[in-house]
């Protein structure tokens, strides 16, 4: 038996909270959709307070707690964003996603005065994905350096950076420089070398002369 099996609760139940919240939600919200034991709702990006709001306080929900708030990306969309809310209820004892998208110039409206909590994981799905957050009181950077450049965790955002930092024994501080590493490695095309990739690998040269 998986772990998700003894988690989850019974579909009833999760189709049960999808029509209440679409009762209670009105037209906030978008799309219900249950997945491996999960309940997702997707929601307009500007009710989001609004929406937060009503599953924390309403009987029927109590989401009394802000578990974790996170971004995902999908360049190929206009609306590349995703973020992503999880909450749980104590008082049911069920947990719910919730899910809004945003594009590069839209501001998510700040959750921080519903859940507290939201302070620092809207400032970090700034910092790694650059998804503006209005009404947020200190939205800045919290995981990467000041001077960085970008949002890292962008699927377009390159493997080694735009810029290195490195201790410069001449100016006897810490100076920033145009990466020098090369960017290659992100041409991946998923063979296995265990099971026998159809090109020499680099560093196997020698080996194909000698079977030669």
């Amino acid at each position: 038996m998986s772990a998700n099996t003894l988690w989850s609760p019974p579909v009833e139940r999760l189709e049960a909270l999808a029509a209440t919240a679409a009762e209670k939600l009105g037209g906030a919200l978008l799309a219900t959709t249950i997945h491996a034991g999960e309940l997702t709702l997707t929601v307009a990006r500007d009710s989001i307070v609004a929406t937060l709001t009503t599953l924390r306080d309403d009987p029927a929900f109590l989401f009394k707690t802000l578990i974790e708030l996170c971004g995902v990306d999908y360049p190929e969309r206009a609306e590349r964003f995703d973020v992503v809310y999880h909450l749980l209820s104590y008082k049911h004892n069920l947990r719910l996603r919730v899910k809004l998208s945003t594009d590069e110039d839209g501001a998510v409206p700040s959750v921080t005065g519903v859940y507290p909590a939201a302070i620092w994981p809207e400032r970090e799905c700034w910092d790694m994905y650059g998804v503006l957050f209005e009404g947020h009181p200190d939205l800045r950077r919290i995981l990467t350096d000041y001077g960085f450049q970008g949002h890292p965790l962008r699927k377009d955002f390159p493997l080694t950076g735009y810029v290195e930092l490195r201790y410069s024994e001449e100016h006897k501080r810490v100076v920033y420089e145009p990466v020098k590493l090369t960017q290659d490695f992100r041409q991946f095309d998923f063979l296995s070398p265990w099971e026998g990739a159809k090109y020499i690998l680099p560093g196997d040269e020698k080996a194909g002369e000698k079977q030669g």
